[in-house]
Formats: C-alpha cells, structure tokens, sequence
C-alpha cells in the first residue's frame, strides 16, 4: 500500500511520448480502470462530439471551461476543469472515428485518458475509455472506484447527448 501511495510513475514526457502515442496507459498506476458503452448513434456524431472539446460542458457539469490551444491535432495543448480541478491536458493519438487519448496533470499527478469508439454489426458505436492516474499520495485522494464512477457518470451523459442528436 505504501508503495502505491508514493508511486509517481514515469515523467510526463514519457507518459506522452512512450505510453499514450504507443496505445497504452501505465499499467503500473496505483489508479486504473476503463469502462464502456453502446450508443445508438452512428460512429460519425459521436466521433464528431468526442472531438468537440470546446462542447463538453454542454454534455456534463463536472466538466467546465474547456480552452483548446489551436486544432485537435496530436501534441496539442487543452486545458479544462474537472469538478472544479484545473487540469492541463495534452493530445498524444487523434486517429479520425477510432481514437483520442491524452495526457494530463493536475497538481501533482499525472493520467493518460483513451477514448476509443468502433461502430457496431448490428447499428450504433461503442465508446469506451482507459485511464491510468498516478502521483503522489494518489490513493488516498483518489480510488479506483470513485474513478470508474466518474467515466461511468461521463459516458452515460455522453451517451444520451450523442443520442438525442
């Protein structure tokens, strides 16, 4: 458990460079989990949301002020708050209608966030998310549970936005 409160992972660099543009989280995180969901929607409108950053407020609360530095691209810079925590964010993997992931830092920690959406066989898109989340003292400020519930909190309200159009 100690040895999971100090765990601080790699640099960011390293997460940037090594792990989220190669496909991966840090699997070595104190903090990691992923879930997903189906959305009746094609892959399209939700690909099209997904890369609306500037739009995530409207889809939940929990995320506010969401300021993106120039175009999604990869190694662009955003930033945004989470439940009111200020989070500076990275795009590591913008593949069209597949995928996003970036990482970021907040405080004293450091997370790789994936989206990965894939159309369905029989109709609609599956949008699932991986996160790992390290730092200093994470455990205690953070659970996997607590983490889990906050993407699951994220996809349910992305679900019904992209669904309603």
């Amino acid at each position: 458990m100690l040895q999971q409160m100090l765990y601080r992972g790699p640099s960011r660099q390293m997460l940037h460079e090594g792990y989220a543009k190669h496909g991966r989280i840090d699997d070595q995180a104190p903090i990691t989990t992923s879930s997903d969901v189906v959305i009746d929607a094609p892959l399209d409108r939700v690909w099209a949301q997904l890369i609306n950053l500037p739009a995530w407020p409207t889809i939940t609360p929990s995320i506010r002020d969401v300021r993106l530095e120039t175009v999604i691209e990869v190694d662009a810079y955003f930033t945004f708050r989470l439940y009111h925590v200020p989070i500076w964010a990275q795009l590591a993997v913008v593949q069209p209608s597949r995928e996003l992931t970036w990482t970021g830092v907040s405080l004293w920690f450091r997370s790789i966030d994936q989206h990965v959406v894939e159309p369905l066989p029989a109709g609609g898109t599956r949008l699932w998310i991986a996160e790992s989340f390290a730092g200093l003292l994470a455990v205690p400020l953070m659970s996997r549970a607590r983490l889990k519930m906050q993407h699951e909190q994220w996809l349910r309200a992305f679900k019904q936005a992209a669904e309603q159009g």
